[in-house]
């Protein structure tokens, strides 16, 4: 009667206090440059080092520039918290993949495409989108810098045990729909705190036809819901995705390791602390209209009058147009974009690139239009490069950058100016997130390409 998450997280129990928390294992930690130094002078005060420094993986990706990676940071803050990550790592004996670096990119693209997350595994970071790993089949979660002390310190962390939530999805998903629209989608219907204190299983026929990078992108924006993380349960999907990548299982061992990771799935009758049914086949484009990911809309739809509003949401949904500049039943069809941006640990993959791609071929950028095409990783710029997607995208007007999260926070030179309308993959549209002033809408890559030539938000598939 085991729950794919129970399963995962009883294997890793340490020790366990009665009615208080327990003391997990942790497979794998991801540092970055932002949540990790004051761990590291916590570390360096109490004079130890990392117990498992093997079971560590750090590379920059916040604060790095998308353009001249080859040439010294010139924001003095960026600089200080990256060259600190690399000093520290020197110093604790942990694998750093910087700036350049062909395996450098955003922490949440590299883990899964380079083997290190794996099905059963439990992962962790100073990173709210952790829990994009756990598309493997694993339990990821992100958590704040003194647990990353703790996980330094001991590979152990306390936790108090999530209850679990089943979010299954049925049906066939209709042409120009993504696994970003069935997020944006699922956070409309339960609200940005729906799923708080529960880790999500993501199940049903749906799920199980997405891409690798679908999940990956479904399980990132869980934290969006306020769950602590979510999961898919690993099948052939999983397994080919993972197979021959650079740290995965090798030989026999790979063997016995599809083996193992078959079995981590739900039980038949297993029970879970909260279900929800999703019927795809109502799921249409989507694109945001507010200040949270759940404030959004099919991208045919009006934004809610406040007649839709509660009463006890009308003073946020107030506000949140204010900021937006839009109106209470306003189509946002036509509205007029300024930037738009793809990339992110949310839609900063291949698939996301070829989605994009598929729109602009044979089209020009609008000459309005400030567009930021930035990979999650340098293994993905090189793949744009090998499928010849670099080309269609520059005789198309536009210009791929360097690695890194780029403009899906405001910690880097990618900021987009106050007033200004963006139409971003990332996977927050919180006040100032971009930049000062900055004007997120959400939406997947074929709506940002369709805005990105026509220069206004557009249906994608009318080009489809």
């Amino acid at each position: 009667m085991n729950t794919l998450f129970d399963k995962i997280w009883d294997r890793h129990v340490v020790q366990a206090i009665e009615n208080g928390p327990v003391q997990l294992y942790i497979d794998r930690m991801y540092c970055h440059e932002v949540t990790s130094p004051q761990a590291f002078d916590a570390l360096r005060k109490r004079g130890i080092k990392c117990f498992r420094p093997d079971h560590l993986v750090c590379m920059p990706d916040h604060n790095v520039p998308t353009i001249n990676q080859e040439l010294p940071i010139e924001d003095p803050v960026s600089k200080g918290m990256v060259e600190t990550l690399k000093r520290n790592c020197q110093e604790f004996g942990l694998l750093h993949w910087g700036m350049m670096h062909p395996n450098n990119g955003i922490l949440h693209v590299v883990g899964p495409e380079k083997g290190l997350s794996l099905p059963g595994m439990t992962i962790v970071c100073g990173d709210s989108h952790t829990s994009t790993h756990g598309a493997v089949g694993a339990l990821a979660f992100g958590i704040g810098t003194s647990e990353v002390e703790q996980v330094m310190a001991s590979q152990c962390i306390l936790q108090q045990k999530p209850r679990s939530m089943r979010i299954n999805i049925e049906g066939t998903l209709g042409k120009g729909v993504t696994a970003k629209d069935v997020a944006l989608y699922i956070m409309a219907t339960l609200s940005t705190s729906g799923a708080t204190g529960y880790v999500v299983e993501y199940a049903g026929s749906t799920v199980r036809n997405l891409s690798m990078e679908g999940r990956l992108t479904l399980c990132n924006l869980s934290i969006e819901m306020g769950a602590r993380g979510g999961m898919v349960a690993p099948d052939d999907v999983t397994f080919e995705y993972i197979k021959d990548k650079e740290f995965a299982p090798k030989g026999e061992k790979w063997d016995k390791a599809v083996e193992e990771w078959s079995q981590l799935k739900s039980d038949d009758d297993a029970v879970f602390d909260k279900e929800v049914f999703i019927d795809a086949t109502c799921i249409g484009p989507r694109i945001t209209y507010g200040t949270n990911p759940g404030m959004g809309i099919d991208i045919t739809q009006n934004v809610p009058t406040l007649d839709e509003i509660s009463e006890n949401e009308k003073a946020s949904f107030t506000n949140a147009l204010n900021y937006m500049e839009f109106q209470p039943g306003q189509s946002l069809l036509g509205h007029k974009v300024d930037y738009v941006f793809l990339g992110a640990c949310t839609n900063g993959r291949i698939e996301d690139f070829r989605a994009f791609a598929s729109i602009v071929k044979g089209k020009q950028k609008h000459a309005d239009v400030v567009a930021w095409l930035v990979p999650g990783s340098w293994n993905v710029y090189r793949q744009i490069e090998r499928e010849g997607l670099k080309t269609i995208l520059e005789e198309a007007g536009f210009e791929l950058r360097q690695p890194g999260c780029s403009a899906c926070l405001g910690m880097n030179d990618d900021k987009v100016p106050s007033g200004k309308y963006s139409v971003s993959t990332s996977n927050r549209n919180f006040v100032g997130r971009q930049g000062p002033g900055s004007k997120t809408i959400l939406a997947s890559p074929l709506v940002a390409a369709a805005c990105a030539v026509t220069g206004q938000i557009t249906d994608p598939r009318t080009f489809l």
